[in-house]
């Protein structure tokens, strides 16, 4: 890699990850010498860039574009410019940016094309032009609303032509309406000189706070959200919904008046990512709002075709719409990029919005239809989009099985008491997502106040509860002489009392999914044990308490089904490899030799291999076992109220 390439990724990462100049992925950076240029190619995020994010063309080939007569019609110019782009393409398997053309015509080394929020604020504004020649007098070429592609290009190619017949020089600023910044130079180090006296001058005249800390969300939102995301997805496509909000996004919802101010999309990448219409709700009981909900949601449909993308509630927030957790994420960073972008036009003569005609073309446009897609993603596996908690998943069986899942394509809750490995579990989940999610919630299985937290903060990132895994247990074992009270109400509380308080924290959200979208079905499911199916030689608390859980799940099943939950329990043989059996200090071939469970056995080994010889199948049952297990049963719209054995043959059904 030269030098030159090393300086432009390091740019674009630069501003990549800073969101005061680029969020959604969006942006575009080039370098180029005589004969290539090198552009960021469409669908990369200059967060991430690497050299294989740049297409490479020809410069020669793209001066075409510059000289030649296209079509009057607008698809028809639209997709012959596209054709001669992709010839001018030396590397074929990446589409260039749509403004490589204006990259090419920029007479400087680096462009770095940013969509910064002061910038915006100001160029999303009606005193845009008189305040840019105030603010940058002969630095900068101000271009009005131009539609993007073809007509843009040409549009800043005049003007740059203009500019060095008035000043005899090439401008290193371009400012264009409600749309964002081009700066240029030959070095990067001018570049970031340049953007940081153009924020700063923003800022010094704008003098306002942007602010944006977030704010806890109302309790509410578990009795709202849930019902709003089935609402969105009677299409039979599961969505994901997430809620935000903070001091700016309530300012401005506060009342009908405040939000006709954002109401409309500033720029091209709030049309792309959050449609150009959204809903806007009043509270006054929940009923009533769910009620209108419903009801403008259908009617949304009904007129667009699609469903929305953004609703925002008065004194709740607003409420993403997504196709998957990522898809959210971006949906609200633009959004609250444009109240920031609203409240910063204020300084600058109130807020300018597109027009309706402006909308529709970015709407329609091909171009940005194609960057949508790839920044979003497109996947599909076994449990995409839904949300699952499993209790316990910092570590051990509850990992695992949350690890299996998060690769199905689940967004996952990590749930556990232990805080420091539930966070650096969820944190390394993180790394296994694609466009679903992960979040980490410390939880007391045994507290109904700790169990409220967990609902609420699972609806507040994904929408809702599909799945809930009851996973979290734990075991003392010991004779009838050698067991405590305490020890034995301890094990009954986790591995059976727990079990009803979680089913009982997370039923309510299940139930309201059901009454807004009757043919969605929820699952709870107890891991179990194949010691609640048969007795345990000196484990009568845990096998105790695993018998019982059988009998709720029974009961939960009966109870639940008309509101299509399912409740059923997976009873896995031994995890040998797992904390729990293979701890050296307190795990069960531990606790087993300690006990005298295993007549004869000397060692920890000698407890391993009598354990190993009852299994038929000669192996331990894994996460992984468990899990297909569990996926059976979230595909089996026929099963409740069952405990499956995942044994090894070591335990049968009758």
């Amino acid at each position: 890699m030269n030098k030159s390439m090393e300086k432009l990724i390091e740019i674009s990462r630069k501003y990549g990850n800073d969101s005061r100049y680029v969020i959604a992925g969006g942006g575009n950076t080039s370098f180029k010498d005589n004969s290539r240029i090198w552009v960021k190619a469409s669908g990369h995020a200059l967060a991430t860039i690497d050299e294989n994010g740049f297409s490479v063309l020809d410069r020669k080939l793209l001066n075409v574009i510059s000289e030649k007569e296209y079509s009057k019609n607008t698809a028809i110019r639209e997709d012959e410019v596209k054709n001669d782009l992709a010839s001018a393409t030396i590397t074929k398997d990446r589409r260039p940016s749509v403004e490589t053309s204006m990259h090419n015509a920029i007479n400087y080394t680096y462009v770095v094309h940013l969509h910064p929020t002061l910038v915006n604020g100001l160029m999303c504004s009606n005193s845009a032009e008189k305040e840019t020649a105030q603010l940058f007098g002969d630095e900068a070429v101000y271009i009005p609303y131009t539609e993007p592609g073809y007509t843009l290009f040409k549009e800043v190619e005049a003007r740059i032509g203009d500019f060095k017949k008035e000043k005899g020089k090439h401008p290193t600023i371009i400012l264009l309406q409600n749309h964002g910044i081009f700066v240029s130079a030959n070095s990067t180090e001018e570049i970031e000189k340049i953007y940081d006296d153009v924020l700063s001058k923003i800022e010094k005249k704008a003098k306002i706070n942007l602010n944006t800390t977030e704010w806890e969300i109302d309790d509410k939102a578990a009795q709202i959200i849930p019902a709003i995301r089935m609402i969105a997805s009677r299409d039979g496509n599961l969505k994901t919904l997430k809620i935000r909000n903070n001091s700016l996004i309530n300012k401005y919802s506060a009342s009908k008046e405040e939000f006709s101010k954002i109401e409309l999309p500033f720029t091209p990448d709030a049309i792309v990512y959050c449609k150009s219409k959204y809903i806007y709700l009043t509270f006054e009981s929940i009923d009533s709002l769910l009620k209108n909900a419903e009801e403008e949601m259908e009617e949304y449909v009904k007129k667009n075709g699609y469903t929305p993308k953004i609703i925002v509630i008065k004194g709740i927030g607003v409420i993403a719409i997504g196709d998957n957790v990522k898809n959210c994420d971006i949906i609200l960073d633009v959004f609250e990029d444009a109240v920031m972008i609203a409240e910063t036009a204020q300084s600058f003569g109130g807020e300018h919005p597109l027009t309706k005609k402006q909308t529709d073309f970015i709407d329609n446009w091909e171009v940005e239809n194609y960057r949508r897609r790839v920044i979003v993603g497109n996947v599909s596996r076994r449990v995409e989009n839904k949300v699952i908690i499993v209790t316990g998943a910092a570590q051990g069986f509850g990992e695992g099985i949350a690890e299996y899942l998060i690769n199905e394509g689940a967004n996952i809750v990590v749930a556990d008491l232990n805080e420091e490995a539930g966070k650096k579990t969820a944190e390394r989940f993180s790394t296994l997502c694609k466009s679903n999610g992960v979040i980490f919630v410390k939880t007391n299985v045994t507290d109904a106040e700790n169990l409220k937290n967990l609902v609420h903060q699972t609806v507040c990132n994904f929408g809702g509860i599909d799945v809930f895994i009851n996973n979290a247990g734990v075991l003392k074992a010991g004779s009838i002489t050698d067991m405590t009270p305490e020890n034995f109400e301890f094990v009954t509380k986790i591995n059976y009392n727990a079990y009803f308080y979680c089913t009982k924290a997370v039923v309510p959200v299940m139930k309201l999914q059901n009454v807004y979208n009757p043919d969605n079905y929820c699952d709870i499911i107890q891991i179990n044990s194949k010691s609640g199916l048969r007795g345990s030689k000196a484990n009568f608390a845990y096998a105790g308490g695993k018998f019982g859980g059988i009998g709720l799940t029974q009961s939960f099943a009966l109870e639940l089904a008309p509101f299509g939950i399912k409740v059923n329990s997976i009873c896995p043989g031994n995890y040998y490899e797992g904390p729990l059996w293979a701890n050296p200090e307190n795990g069960l071939f531990r606790q087993y030799l300690e006990a005298g469970k295993v007549p004869g056995a000397k060692t920890i080994e000698d407890v391993r291999r009598y354990y190993m010889s009852q299994v038929p199948m000669n192996k331990g049952t894994s996460p992984a076992d468990v899990t297909k297990a569990a996926l059976y049963l979230i595909e089996q719209t026929c099963e409740t109220g069952q405990a499956l054995p995942v044994t090894g043959g070591q335990v049968m059904l009758n």
